[in-house]
């Protein structure tokens, strides 16, 4: 086995594994000096060499001669080191001689010892070559193949070695099969006991930036840049791109004529929407931008908590939010802003309670409250907790009338308190209801029944509806009952006014009827349009079909409610919501 031309085996090995020839030789040394350790014993002094010319490993062991042997091991005599080499003469005594070994006297153990050997240094030779190649390409994108599923991981062969897309890092609803071509990035290169572990990643948001590197030669070359991208893998993502040449327009070079570049990159994320994005050093319009394509009408600016509230037109709302809040959430990633949006109406009433708060202040003119309204001022108690020395530095105000001002700002929010309490007493007939309803929730859950289960009981609603309800915190019936906001049922759940309408009416009939009438009914029977847009609904849902709601029957059934068997001590419970209060 020892004696064949190792040249010709040598170079094929370095070819096909890439291995360097010298580690290749150091392998073939250490396994032929360990089949010899085997023969001779570990005392022995040996050396392998390998001889280019001859093709093989040569073994030499060590001795020193000497006139009279003291160690087999160590030492030869001159007698016997005469017959290795008659060209010694007495002077080599107390010199090593190289004695050169018959491998094919070493045995076939010891052979198998040394195949072992050289299999595993030519496997930690491969490693290491691997491990170099891929260690400086973190961050760049490969192409590979699937090959099998591990454990809920992708194993994708790159060729002369195997990546891992772990279950993280893989796109949702994305279908690979194996034998699939599959381009992903290189998050990580590890190295651990059995060989580099090369981690790779389809939902990072630079694989999007190196797509775009490879489709865009304005961003390879440097003159259009990424500043930013936020991404919500397999949906959607955003990029913020600018121009260091003013004769470039850094959208339309990301785009492509006809959309090509950037249809490849989505075709490469199959499918995945990409909106890009100008980026802009005023922050405001920056944010503008990255909400696109709603339209804003107006900004303002919280820089201490770095945060904007971001005025849109009403029919703008839900575009601007976008479904399930996405759009407004990937513009405050890209953007690094806190984003508040809100409709011009609410605005308005806003505007119009902070107006009756601080025009009932003395000493404040037209100008004045502008001023106070701009600068963030709300109400009269945010004049009373304001620093003296900035709210003296406000335009058209000075240290002289600040106690003044403050004065009668006390005496308007002592007239706010006592409407403030006006209102709580209306309430408290709400917080007895409340209670009576929380009070059967509670026994209902002891009871061993669900959300769901109480969900499911109203009318137009399915398990597919009901789970998403859920999802953002209507688990049952009370929670649409004490829902205030349709415009969160709308824009977050993505009901249309219609399908609102009829939970909401049906929520206030089951609240009605498990707490025998105590509760009132609050909202008004859906109408025929209201039953059109419900039904339309269900239908795009799909799922099982909701059943009809039957308004008109439910009303009356409401209204020959019984009061329940256990009357409530209406003081107790009002006094208890005042305590939490």
């Amino acid at each position: 086995m020892f004696n064949l031309n190792l040249s010709q085996v040598i170079d094929q090995v370095e070819k096909e594994k890439n291995i360097d020839k010298a580690q290749l030789i150091e392998a073939l040394e250490a396994a032929m000096l360990s089949a010899a350790r085997k023969k001779l014993g570990p005392g022995a002094d040996l050396e392998a060499i390998y001889n280019a010319e001859a093709g093989e490993i040569e073994v030499y062991e060590f001795r020193q001669i000497v006139r009279e042997v003291t160690n087999n091991t160590l030492q030869v005599s001159w007698e016997e080191a005469v017959n290795y080499d008659p060209d010694l003469t007495e002077d080599a005594i107390g010199e090593d001689l190289g004695i050169r070994l018959d491998t094919r006297e070493f045995g076939r153990i010891a052979a198998q010892n040394a195949k072992q050997i050289i299999f595993q240094r030519v496997r930690e030779a491969e490693r290491n070559t691997i491990y170099e190649e891929y260690k400086d390409r973190k961050g760049e994108l490969v192409t590979g193949i699937v090959r099998r599923f591990e454990r809920g991981n992708i194993i994708v062969d790159l060729g002369r070695a195997e990546a891992a897309i772990g279950h993280r890092e893989q796109v949702k609803r994305e279908n690979v099969r194996s034998g699939d071509r599959v381009v992903a990035y290189v998050v990580d290169v590890q190295e651990i006991a059995r060989g580099p572990q090369i981690v790779l990643s389809r939902t990072h948001p630079n694989m999007v930036v190196k797509l775009f590197e490879q489709e865009v030669p304005e961003i390879s070359e440097g003159v259009v840049t990424i500043e930013g991208v936020s991404r919500e893998a397999g949906t959607r993502t955003k990029i913020a791109v600018h121009s260091r040449d003013p004769d470039v327009d850094p959208v339309g070079a990301c785009v492509g004529m006809k959309g090509a570049r950037v249809q490849a990159v989505v075709q490469e994320l199959r499918g995945e929407k990409i909106d890009i994005v100008p980026f802009s050093q005023d922050e405001a319009r920056f944010v503008c931008n990255a909400l696109a394509p709603a339209e804003v009408t107006s900004v303002i600016i919280d820089e201490t908590n770095r945060k904007m509230q971001i005025v849109v037109p009403d029919d703008q709302l839900s575009l601007a939010i976008g479904r399930r809040g996405q759009n407004v959430r990937l513009a405050a990633e890209l953007t690094g802003w806190k984003i508040d949006i809100s409709s011009e109406t609410k605005i308005a009433e806003e505007k119009e309670s902070a107006w009756d708060s601080l025009t009932q202040i003395e000493g404040l003119s037209d100008i004045h409250i502008h001023t106070l309204y701009n600068y963030g001022f709300r109400s009269a108690e945010d004049i009373i907790l304001a620093d003296e020395e900035f709210f003296a530095q406000l335009p058209g105000f000075n240290l002289e009338m600040v106690p003044s001002v403050k004065e009668s700002a006390q005496k308007v929010m002592a007239l706010e308190a006592e409407k403030a309490k006006e209102v709580l007493v209306e309430l408290r007939g709400v917080g007895h209801q409340w209670l009576s309803l929380s009070r059967y929730v509670d026994e209902a859950a002891e009871k061993g029944e669900s959300d769901e289960t109480r969900m499911l009981q109203l009318d137009g609603v399915n398990e597919t509806l009901a789970k998403r309800l859920a999802e953002f915190g209507y688990f049952g019936p009370d929670d649409l009952y004490f829902e205030n906001e349709d415009e969160r049922l709308v824009h977050l759940v993505e009901l249309n006014p219609g399908k609102v309408q009829q939970l909401k009416y049906q929520a206030n009939l089951w609240a009605n009827k498990v707490t025998g009438g105590t509760v009132d009914i609050l909202e008004e029977v859906p109408n025929d349009a209201d039953l059109a847009e419900a039904a339309l609904f269900d239908q795009e849902l799909g799922g099982d079909a909701p059943e009809e709601a039957a308004a008109s029957d439910d009303a009356s059934d409401a209204e020959a409610a019984t009061p329940p068997a256990e009357q409530i001590d209406a003081s107790e419970e009002v006094a208890t919501v005042e305590a939490e209060a």
